[in-house]
């Protein structure tokens, strides 16, 4: 299954398992681990979507990858302060120009 968090209605493809949601992560948290079972939930969004996640000791992984721009300015990749204690570097990659990161969070 798919969730969605969004505060529009949105149309879902017929046949496909698309559970739109709005709110808070951890208002949904009990029924995404139901429905991923023993898999792992995917989270894929903006830096808030997955400081929620954080928030609720929800995200034990973090994959960045970073693309040679320099911008002048815009908002924070993760609008969330962890300290580099947390983040341990498991792995990198490099496709063409861009730099895949990946790091454990510790709890």
């Amino acid at each position: 299954p798919t969730f969605v968090f969004t505060s529009r209605e949105l149309p879902v493809p017929t046949g496909a398992d698309i559970r739109l949601v709005d709110g808070e992560v951890n208002g949904h948290l009990a029924s995404m681990r139901e429905a991923a079972g023993e898999g792992d939930i995917w989270v894929i969004g903006g830096g808030d979507l997955a400081g929620q996640f954080l928030d609720a000791n929800a995200l034990d992984e973090l994959q960045i990858t970073v693309t040679p721009v320099a911008l002048t300015g815009g908002a924070p990749l993760f609008p969330r302060n962890i300290r580099s204690d947390r983040l341990e570097l498991k792995s990198v990659e490099k496709f063409g120009q861009f730099a895949h990161l990946i790091f454990d969070i510790q709890q």
